[in-house]
């Protein structure tokens, strides 16, 4: 990340990022789908009429993760490994009281979270049970999210998305045994995600286990440094924070879309999973901005600060004007894969 060529650079640490982002992000759309092909609109619905509180807790666990790989990536471009061993560390365990914290609140909140957001009594109980099963998987996905961000800081962005590959497939089978064969409905999908994601932490809780050097975690010398811990909340809070902001407002959209009953909240929820791709895609250039950008600080080559964000404007620029086409153009079919996948083609007229 401190020398050559930027632009190549950047997007071979940004392209496997991004199809993990994607691959996450599928664990929903898996949900959406199969719930929307065979449950029904209703148990789409209440799928979707959770995304927004499931998004406020993804964005504020992706800004901590990103106070983690900065952290990391500085230490590692200036050279101090053991204050790099000690980020790690406290990441690992700062993730695991977090997650269980976590866990615990979300179920407290759930039913007024829900109330909140104004959610129709037709779908309330599904989403409420949906949530409540989706939360067990809370404490990995948080895990997971700063495992690979101490990953990503190194610059392996590989091994995560490998691990996350595997994980959507899982997430898939799943999906289709537990509504299919067992006729779970929304808590299949919900059970399918959870185990999904504690399948993503484990492997790379595993991955670290076996490292070396700087990025081998020794359970026996967990321990919280303050110091750190300080410095990815400075980092952290304020990314997640900005994440939230966007989450909040698209929690009172929520609540108003909500009055229009079960299938315009249906609809609406084909489209924020649509969004949510290119985000993340977009998403995938920023953070590797910030890996890139936060390496060269540590190592004090300041020269190539300006060259990285440039060569990443570009990159932006040219995502946006492409996916946006993409969407305008293909709307139809793109919402037309969740409700009739696998069973029938649009006519010419749809």
């Amino acid at each position: 990340m401190t020398e050559g060529v930027i632009l190549p650079k950047i997007l071979s640490f940004s392209f496997p990022l991004m199809l993990t982002g994607i691959l996450q992000l599928l664990f929903n759309a898996a949900d959406v789908i199969v719930v929307g092909r065979f449950v029904g609109p209703k148990a789409m619905a209440a799928v979707g009429t959770t995304g927004t509180i499931v998004n406020l807790l993804v964005n504020l666990f992706l800004g901590l993760s990103l106070g983690v790989n900065v952290c990391m990536a500085q230490c590692i471009g200036a050279g101090k490994k053991k204050e790099a061993k000690e980020v790690l560390s406290t990441a690992f365990s700062a993730a695991l009281l977090s997650g269980v914290l976590v866990f615990l609140l979300g179920n407290v909140l759930i039913r007024p979270l829900l109330f909140m957001i104004a959610t129709p009594d037709d779908v309330f109980q599904n989403a409420e049970d949906y949530l409540h099963f989706y939360f067990f998987g809370i404490p990995f996905l948080l895990l997971y999210d700063f495992q690979a961000a101490v990953l990503r800081a190194v610059g392996d962005t590989r091994r995560p998305l490998y691990t996350q590959m595997i994980a959507g497939l899982i997430n898939v089978l799943l999906n289709l045994l537990f509504v299919l064969r067992f006729g779970l409905g929304v808590r299949g999908v919900a059970i399918a995600t959870s185990v999904s994601e504690g399948f993503s932490a484990m492997v790379l809780f595993i991955i670290l286990l076996r490292e070396e050097d700087v990025l081998h975690l020794e359970l026996s010398h967990l321990k919280i440094y303050p110091r750190k811990l300080l410095r990815i909340f400075q980092l952290g809070i304020p990314a997640g924070i900005q994440g939230m902001l966007f989450s909040i407002s698209n929690m009172v959209i929520q609540s108003a879309l909500n009055s229009f009953g079960s299938i315009a909240i249906a609809g609406a929820t084909i489209a924020g999973n649509v969004e949510g791709f290119v985000y993340i895609s977009m998403n995938s250039v920023s953070q590797g901005m910030l890996s890139f950008t936060s390496q060269n600080l540590g190592a004090k080559q300041y020269g190539r600060i300006n060259k990285i964000l440039k060569n990443c404007i570009l990159v932006l620029f040219i995502m946006a004007i492409l996916s946006s086409a993409i969407i305008a153009l293909f709307s139809k079919q793109i919402a037309y894969l969740y409700t009739c996948l696998l069973y029938t083609s649009p006519s010419p007229r749809d």
